[in-house]
């Protein structure tokens, strides 16, 4: 199984994203999720990706029931992101984050994404101080790993690099 060239803990050249998942009667069909993140970890792979927009939340509750409670925490990756419809100022940031830790059923993320960061939405960011707060959980040790997942031109995407050092990871 090929390994990460900058994250040795991420098994494969491939990610399952949970923006989509099978779904019956307007709910995630749990019996076919696992199924599928059966098939993903018996094949070696283990990261898998969510936000707490993702099918109304459920993106997150369906991690919890069927990867979290169901695996060992050192058999699976898991990546969230702070969306910017989730928080208005900075002290909703933290309140935010710890139900995401409790809908998805583990004690720590281990990669924290400001999420679809552009020009816009990385002011509102800036003005809350999201950057600062979310790295300050990774010093608390609730992430492992900080970033951004990126929907812009590059110019801005150099210009959040250059004033976030910090950042380890991105999504684009």
């Amino acid at each position: 199984m090929t390994e990460s060239r900058f994250f040795p803990e991420i098994h494969g050249n491939f990610g399952f994203g949970c923006m989509r998942l099978p779904m019956a009667g307007g709910k995630v069909d749990y019996d076919e999720f696992e199924k599928m993140a059966d098939s993903f970890i018996e094949a070696g792979l283990n990261y898998f990706d969510t936000a707490h927009g993702y099918i109304g939340g459920q993106s997150e509750t369906a991690i919890r029931d069927c990867v979290a409670k169901r695996y060992d925490r050192s058999r699976f990756l898991l990546t969230n992101k702070l969306t910017a419809p989730y928080f208005n100022s900075q002290p909703d940031i933290r309140p935010f984050f710890k139900k995401q830790l409790e809908w998805c059923g583990v004690g720590y993320f281990d990669f924290y994404l400001m999420h679809a960061q552009d020009q816009n939405n990385y002011k509102k960011f800036k003005e809350c101080k999201a950057y600062e707060t979310a790295y300050g959980f990774k010093e608390e040790g609730l992430i492992r790993h900080f970033g951004i997942s990126f929907h812009d031109k590059a110019d801005v995407f150099d210009m959040i690099l250059t004033e976030h050092p910090e950042i380890e990871i991105v999504q684009i």
